[in-house]
């Protein structure tokens, strides 16, 4: 998985970014590809084959509206993780989908960030990556993190994890998609302004 997503959990918002490239095996197909779902006022991002991602989170998207609608309210950060571990888990046993997740979202429990694998781990966590770019970038998270980040903290780790890999990732990414939700909602930021 030439790709590369990463999440960081702040003080009250949580803050995701991806690359934009879509490939088949050693081709590029598409360089303004967005990776990262919102779904009901949750961001999904989700790295593997562009058909298994986009299927599987499409899938997942439309079971947890289906589910607001019957219940007349939202699922929570936690309980939309949890959902879409199970499905993944099942899938494992039928039809594998071969994509990595990282969940992220705030509501009354404040902001929360999952990361989850192919195999239907999942894990609650402050700060995740996901693809080639995890290799990377880990230390840099692991470095410049802290609890009560703020978003422009936030913003120039991201930044610096991208710097990261244009100098060091053999493959160059291009442009990255990032967004932010935080209690007003969904966001997309540009890293530069």
């Amino acid at each position: 998985m030439t790709e590369a997503v990463f999440g960081i959990k702040g003080k009250d918002f949580v803050i995701v970014a991806a690359d934009r490239t879509t490939v088949f095996s050693v081709i590029k197909m598409k360089d303004d590809y967005d990776k990262i779902w919102e779904v009901e006022g949750k961001l999904f991002a989700a790295l593997g084959q562009t058909a298994d991602a986009a299927n599987f989170v499409e899938f997942v998207e439309k079971n947890i509206r289906l589910h607001t609608l019957r219940a007349g309210m939202p699922l929570s950060t936690k309980a939309a993780a949890n959902f879409t571990r199970n499905e993944l888990a099942q899938a494992l046993r039928k039809g594998p989908y071969q994509t990595d997740m990282l969940i992220a979202g705030v509501d009354a429990d404040g902001p929360q960030l999952y990361m989850m694998d192919y195999l239907a781990s999942m894990e609650k966590v402050n700060k995740a990556a996901h693809g080639y770019g995890a290799m990377f970038t880990f230390g840099l998270m692991d470095r410049y993190y802290k609890n009560d980040l703020n978003l422009e903290e936030a913003k120039d780790i991201i930044r610096k994890c991208i710097k990261e890999l244009e100098v060091r990732f053999l493959i160059d990414l291009g442009k990255y998609t990032v967004k932010v939700v935080d209690k007003d909602g969904i966001r997309t930021i540009d890293l530069d302004a």
